[in-house]
């Protein structure tokens, strides 16, 4: 049986229970497809000391000493725990927030949850703010040009990258070997 499309307003009914599901947790998180940032709010007389933040490859733990942590629990993927951090900031409203920033090991994967025992949002739905190009690292910029110019060149009927040099090799070698018919020549 074939899955069916959701109507408008089923769709609008998943957001919406979605959105009540993680307004009622007791952290707000965000997160780009490399990290994810989760803040905490905490009452504005605390300092650094009475915060306990526990930050393993793949297990959180974060509240004020000597209570129950406000998050725990194992992360849906693993993150880098040398590049994962936290700190203690006043908000405009003098409350405090924990602010967490969780570095992800997979670098092309959304997540659904913090933790796995926190409801999951739709990871399918989510809309990547556009990095530009001139963000990326040489080799991945060049990777993702190329792949953009297969692209076009596919959505034109025109040879891919790949393609064209492939052709390019058979039209010098053709050239250096004019007594050769490669009229019945097949390309693949």
């Amino acid at each position: 049986m074939a899955d069916k499309e959701p109507t408008a307003a089923e769709e609008a009914a998943a957001r919406a229970r979605e959105k009540a599901e993680q307004d009622a947790l007791p952290y707000k998180w965000t997160q780009t497809i490399g990290d994810l940032d989760v803040s905490i709010s905490v009452p504005g007389n605390l300092k650094g000391r009475d915060i306990v933040v526990e930050l393993k490859k793949d297990f959180i733990s974060a509240g004020i000493k000597g209570q129950e942590p406000i998050l725990k629990g194992n992360f849906p993927h693993p993150i880098r725990t040398d590049d994962s951090t936290w700190t203690l900031s006043t908000a405009p409203d003098n409350t405090k927030v924990i602010e967490i920033h969780l570095d992800k090991v997979n670098k092309m994967e959304w997540w659904a949850h913090v933790v796995t025992t926190a409801p999951k949002i739709d990871v399918t739905k989510i809309v990547p703010e556009t990095s530009k190009l001139s963000d990326l690292d040489g080799e991945t910029r060049g990777m993702v040009e190329k792949m953009m110019y297969d692209q076009r060149q596919k959505e034109l009927g025109l040879p891919t990258s790949d393609e064209q040099k492939k052709l390019d090799i058979l039209k010098k070698f053709q050239e250096q070997h004019p007594e050769m018919d490669f009229s019945k020549a097949k390309i693949n």
